[in-house]
């Protein structure tokens, strides 16, 4: 029995890291203090959480609503409400708990590269956590619209951080795809909900909000499907798109890929946390708490040639096809965080395909993977970053050896990649196997469900496909003898070429080498290298701040202390702790040093890899410890009913 209780608690989870940003931005002059308010409001947002975690698991939902509190109503017949209940927790839970470890990691990378512009980073970071814990926390579709596109809003500034061509371009297309495409689309479908909530007669002012989300589907717009499932049919695809814009799937993904040109933090918590997982949690919502799997049978979808179908398939048939495809493109990517922006394409459409399929144990599989995917992820992402921040190295194809430099770094990103492919005793093998335990269900209701199951394993293969090629680059090759593609030689996989020159000429197979040492990375993205890889040698004016700008992460006392000496002045740039030169990419003159785990990177940013990764491992070997099961296995058992799925 669910029962409702009047809190501020969920309103206060979102104000949290609101307030941190006028704090934030107040300490501009102190980066300790400055940073320190982030790391403070990410653990003051989670304990808030935590705190509703232990009521919501026994049965209890916490709701604030603006009409109740002010008397003010926000919208005719609908309400500015938040609530916390299972599925809002998950979410919830997730991006609170890995903040607080993001907020580390993006000081120690920050300050790595003496980024410019930092004030502004960590106050638009702050805003965009408070804007995801609002769309967890939504009550109904109103309130998750006006999150959702504010979201689009606070994340934009972090997508066009650097400022270049690049950046604004990618921003641009951000905001174009997630505020305006996005938005259009989710704003015509709960209006459409609205209008079939309310029935021809209008609003009931004595009658509960029309747009408020309901375990198991809302009922009014059951009996409206019912009565008109043209109109019901038309809201639910247009909800899917408006959130599918985010989960990135095909055709509408193309924005993720170029939004890799921000700061590695933000790749890694707002691209495989909290933006990419705003859209796969709305279509969550849709499923379950607006239509309804009940509601979604029963709505038939007539197909020429075909009959009758459930208006879930073509979603399904969209979501298994994206991760298949992207999966295929990743292999193509030579550049890291690229292949990883594609990595996330399709391992989000394995949360919208387990939805989709409408059976209680890909459902299952379908929640899980949300923190699933978020620890594996943003391990990867953590890994790029560092290498990226130490060596100036974002191509695969330079990587030779760079395990020895980073040894921690690189085995977490083998952690990651494990789980990523669904290997056992990692996170995403457990949610994978409840998605194909889900797809053999559901073939006993379509006979067509068995190609669901077949893309799960093909997409599998190929995670292994484009991410090991990563991990036997760094461990076990050297920096004089390099395959480029150690795994996949031919088209698929990407530009075939060896790491030289071949009888001292060079061949269509070959790439020159650098003065470093190290191969051009190959242009397989247009525009990705505008003509300068990052194993080419320096131009006069330094591509990176942290060449110009010597970093403060590892220095002792801090930047201009007299014990220390003045590491800002370009006149002691030399100070600055080895690169390789100021190389850019690649393994430097001589090879990688060989470094320890404790000495590889700045504990800022070593310390939450290796958090990160160890929580990949605990989900994938004791799930059932993990509260993120036993909240989505609630989940499930609260819509499709009790014991539906034993375990």
């Amino acid at each position: 029995m669910v029962e409702a209780t009047m809190d501020p608690r969920p309103l206060a989870a979102v104000l949290i890291s609101a307030f941190a940003v006028v704090l934030i931005v107040a300490s501009y002059r102190y980066p300790n203090v400055r940073e320190g308010w982030s790391v403070l409001a990410a653990l003051g947002k989670f304990a808030i959480v935590v705190s509703m975690l232990p009521g919501v698991m026994d049965g209890e939902v916490y709701y604030w609503s603006l009409e109740e509190t002010t008397g003010y109503t926000f919208v005719f017949g609908a309400d500015f409400a938040l609530r916390a209940d299972p599925l809002g927790m998950l979410f919830a839970l997730l991006a609170s708990f890995l903040w607080i470890f993001t907020s580390f990691y993006a000081a120690g990378y920050m300050r790595g590269l003496n980024e410019h512009a930092q004030t502004r980073f960590f106050a638009a970071f702050a805003a965009s956590l408070s804007t995801a814990i609002g769309i967890a926390f939504a009550s109904n579709l109103l309130t998750i619209f006006i999150f959702y596109e504010l979201l689009s809003l606070v994340t934009y500034p972090l997508v066009a951080h650097n400022e270049d061509d690049e950046a604004r371009i990618a921003g641009r297309k951000y905001l174009a795809y997630t505020f305006f495409g996005g938005g259009v689309f989710l704003l015509a479908g709960t209006v459409l909900v609205y209008w079939l909530n309310t029935g021809p007669g209008g609003v009931d002012p004595d009658a509960a909000d029309p747009l408020a989300f309901e375990t198991g589907g809302m009922s009014a717009l059951a009996d409206a499907a019912a009565a008109d499932p043209g109109f019901a049919q038309a809201a639910f695809f247009l909800l899917i798109a408006g959130f599918g814009v985010k989960a990135a799937v095909m055709p509408l993904h193309s924005w993720l890929a170029d939004a890799m040109v921000a700061p590695t933090p933000v790749s890694g918590l707002l691209h495989a946390v909290a933006v990419v997982k705003s859209g796969a949690f709305g279509v969550a919502r849709v499923y379950l708490d607006t239509f309804g799997t009940d509601t979604i049978r029963e709505i038939p979808l007539s197909v020429p040639w075909v009959g009758d179908v459930g208006i879930n398939v073509p979603v399904a048939i969209l979501a298994a096809f994206t991760l298949t495809a992207a999966s295929i493109i990743a292999l193509r990517k030579d550049h890291l965080k690229r292949r990883l922006a594609f990595s996330t394409t399709a391992q989000l459409s394995y949360i919208v395909l387990g939805l989709s399929m409408l059976n209680p144990f890909a459902m299952l599989g379908a929640l899980l993977h949300i923190p699933a995917h978020a620890f594996g992820k943003l391990t990867l992402f953590f890994c790029a970053g560092a290498v990226h921040v130490e060596t100036h190295t974002d191509y695969v194809s330079e990587m030779a050896g760079v395990g020895k430099r980073m040894p921690m770094t690189m085995s977490a990103f083998a952690i990651g990649s494990a789980g990523m492919a669904g290997i056992p005793l990692v996170a995403g093998f457990v949610s994978k196997f409840y998605l194909l335990i889900g797809a053999g269900g559901a073939a006993d209701v379509h006979a067509g469900y068995w190609l669901f199951a077949t893309a799960l394993i093909v997409s599998g293969v190929l995670n292994i496909a484009y991410l090991w090629p990563v991990v036997y680059t760094a461990f076990f090759e050297s920096e004089d003898r390099h395959d480029a593609k150690p795994l996949l030689e031919f088209p698929p996989g990407g530009e075939r070429r060896s790491y030289g020159v071949l009888n001292g000429e060079r061949t269509s197979d070959a790439q020159p080498r650098t003065d470093g040492g190290a191969p051009q990375p190959a242009d397989d993205d247009e525009g990705e290298t505008e003509g300068k890889g990052a194993g080419t040698p320096l131009d006069d004016e330094p591509e990176y701040a942290v060449d110009e700008h010597p970093s403060d992460v590892d220095v002792p006392y801090g930047p201009g202390d007299a014990r220390a000496g003045d590491r800002t002045h370009p006149d002691h740039a030399d100070d600055h702790h080895d690169h390789g030169d100021h190389h850019h990419g690649g393994p430097p003159q001589g090879g990688w040093e060989r470094r320890t785990p404790f000495t590889e990177s700045s504990w800022l940013v070593a310390m939450p890899i290796a958090v990160i990764a160890t929580g990949a491992v605990v989900l994938g070997v004791v799930p059932d410890y993990a509260v993120f099961l036993e909240l989505a296995d609630y989940i499930v058992e609260l819509v499709e009913g009790e014991g539906v799925i034993d375990r």
